[in-house]
Parts: C-alpha cells; sequence; structure tokens
C-alpha cells in the first residue's frame, strides 16, 4: 500500500535519522532533532531515544505530546514550538506534522486553542508508530549483542577437555569476556536453560528440546574395574564378559539405557547395581569391589590409580557434543562453535609400543 510505504521512509527518518552533539542537532529534510536528547543521554536505548525524539519533532516538537500519544492518551497537552538549545529559536509549531499529512493524505491532529486531539486516522496510525519503534528497539539490541564483544560462560561436563577451543576464541576475541565452568555430568540442560552457561561440551545422551547440538566428536566405551578384578589385564571383553556384572545405576532413564546398554542385544535387562548420584560415588564403589562400570575409555582410570579401564568391544561409542540454546544466536557463540569443531577432536589414540 502507498501510505504503509509513506510510514516506512517516514519512521527511518524519523528513528534512524543519526545522531547529534548536545551543541548541534541533527536535522533532516523534514524532522528535526530535539536538543534534549543527543548522544550522551542514556536514559534509553539509542533507537528509542531518537525514534522518540523524531516522533516529538513530527508531532510539533512537543516530547510531552508524543508522550501522550505513545501512551495512548487521545487528547494531547497544547503544541510547543522546538527549543533549539539556550538560544530557544521559534520554529513553526505544526509544520512537520502538516508535511506528514500530506503526505498520507489524511488529517492527523484536530487543532485547538486547548490543544490537539488526535483524529480517527491518527488514532489509526498510532500504533502503527509504535510498532515501528518497539521493531527499532529490538533490532538495536539485537545489533549491538551481534556486533560487540561481550561476555561467555562456557561449560563442560566431567573429563572433558575445552582449553584449545576456549584459548582459541580468546585469541579471536581479546576484548571478550571468556569464562570456563565445569559441571556436573547431568547439569548441561539445566545449566544452559537457566543461563548459568552458554555452551556446553558434553556427551549424549542428552534432552534436545529448545536446544542447538553439534556433534564434536566420537569416544570408544570401555569397563572400568578395580586392579583386582577377574577381567583386568585383558586386552578387551564384551558385554558377553559381564553379562552377570551388576552395573551402577543412575536417576536418568536415557543414560541408564546408554551407559548400562540396557537392555541388552539379547533383550536381557542388565544386571542393577547400586543407585548413584556422584561420579565420585561410582568410583569408590568400584574400586571396593561391588560393582563395575561402563565409561568413556578417555582418561577415565587416571582419577584414581587403584582403576582399570579395558577397551569395550560390540557397543556403539559415546559421542561428545556442543549444545547451545536454540535461540541464541550471539556472535560469540557462533565463534566458540566454530572453535569447537576445529580444536575439539578427541584423544589421540595412543601410538602402538615399538618392538625392540
Amino acid at each position: 500500500m502507498r501510505h504503509r510505504g509513506v510510514l516506512v521512509r517516514w519512521f527511518h527518518r524519523a528513528a534512524m535519522g543519526g545522531c547529534a552533539s548536545k551543541s548541534r542537532p541533527a536535522t533532516g529534510d523534514a524532522f528535526e532533532a530535539s536538543p534534549q536528547l543527543a548522544c550522551g543521554d542514556s536514559a534509553r536505548p539509542v533507537a528509542l531515544r531518537w525514534g522518540h525524539a523524531r516522533l516529538a519533532a513530527a508531532f510539533g516538537g512537543s516530547r510531552s505530546a508524543v508522550g501522550a500519544l505513545l501512551h495512548g492518551r487521545r487528547r494531547t497537552p497544547a503544541l510547543r514550538p522546538c527549543r533549539r538549545g539556550p538560544a530557544r529559536r521559534p520554529t513553526v509549531p505544526s509544520r512537520q506534522i502538516r508535511c506528514l499529512e500530506q503526505q498520507l493524505g489524511a488529517r492527523l491532529l484536530d487543532r485547538t486553542p486547548r490543544g490537539s486531539q488526535l483524529t480517527a486516522a491518527g488514532a489509526d496510525f498510532l500504533p502503527h508508530a509504535k510498532a515501528l519503534l518497539r521493531s527499532a528497539g529490538q533490532a538495536a539490541a539485537r545489533a549491538r549483542a551481534a556486533a560487540q564483544p561481550s561476555r561467555i560462560t562456557i561449560g563442560y561436563t566431567t573429563n572433558l577437555i575445552v582449553t584449545p577451543a576456549v584459548r582459541e576464541l580468546r585469541r579471536q576475541h581479546p576484548d571478550a569476556d571468556v569464562h570456563a565452568l565445569h559441571l556436573v555430568w547431568n547439569e548441561a540442560r539445566a545449566a544452559l536453560l537457566d543461563h548459568r552457561v552458554d555452551a556446553v561440551v558434553t556427551r549424549l545422551p542428552l534432552s534436545t528440546d529448545q536446544l542447538h547440538v553439534t556433534a564434536l566428536y566420537d569416544e570408544p566405551r570401555a569397563l572400568l574395574v578395580p586392579l583386582d578384578h577377574r577381567l583386568a589385564g585383558r586386552e578387551s571383553v564384551t558385554l558377553d564378559d559381564i553379562a552377570d556384572e551388576p552395573l551402577p545405576r543412575v536417576p536418568d532413564p536415557a543414560s541408564n539405557a546408554f551407559w548400562r546398554v540396557d537392555p541388552r542385544p539379547d533383550a536381557r535387562p542388565a544386571p542393577d547395581g547400586p543407585l548413584v548420584h556422584a561420579i565420585e560415588d561410582k568410583l569408590e564403589l568400584i574400586a571396593a569391589g561391588e560393582t563395575v562400570a561402563i565409561v568413556p575409555a578417555g582418561g577415565t582410570s587416571r582419577l584414581r590409580p587403584d582403576l582399570t579401564a579395558i577397551p569395550l568391544h560390540g557397543v556403539e561409542p559415546s559421542r561428545v557434543v556442543l549444545a547451545t540454546r536454540a535461540d541464541d544466536h550471539h556472535r560469540l557463540v557462533a565463534a566458540f562453535r566454530k572453535c569447537a569443531q576445529d580444536h575439539l577432536v578427541g584423544p589421540r589414540p595412543a601410538k602402538p609400543a615399538s618392538r625392540s
């Protein structure tokens, strides 16, 4: 529609028309900025300050009149001349609004000696102007978040290393405030949705609702046993080797199914071991000989010298992922995702021992 195009062009000039100093306000072809709202005024976001100021100029230079308009009062104070700095040079009160009315082909205000009142056309025009101002504020906030270095907190769960990616992010964005935070193994999703962290490197299974998940690498699984266990020292084991071994349980059903391989390929349930909440408690139970556990192969046995990990064959590997909030498009989040993909590639396979 022609009127919609006029409205958009008017608002573009009104809300985005530049930034003036306090001593020299900016001027446009049809609208003049209010000198009270220059670059140093931080009372409102920039787009809203200038949109409001230029709406004020458009409505005859009276900010109180625009305040009444934007807050939905149909009767406004009398329009007063716009003052530009200490000289108080008067302007024609209704020149800008009349110019707008001419472009729209409709009268927006009824002017009387007692003040001005919205016409039916003005009342219809008002919500569109308010919506455009809101959109300007939202656009400015998103632009600032996308363009300016700021803060990011990167979470990681037990026995995962994020240092190479974090260091690269700090190198690429030296002005950013980059933090790393260790999380309990089952806290990744809650920490993201509670905004305690902005990204998490963790392992599947993980509920992905409201999350954006990027696969990083796979880890083989292993069986963790005490040093004096009957299987200790084996080059590898299979599920048949532990068919009757009780495995510890955790409160999360998805984690139980994956880390206990429950049910087994032959549909038999995995034998139940003790219920645990903390990894440290699980390790203590394994060391005491009360249970064994299926774990990620990389590094778990280094947590205690009295435990050893044996490669577990015949099961799918564990997957390490980067999770972020699905609606978070901050540029530091996107930058860390790229750093993680480039630098977090998993543990390198051990070199075979040389034979003399």
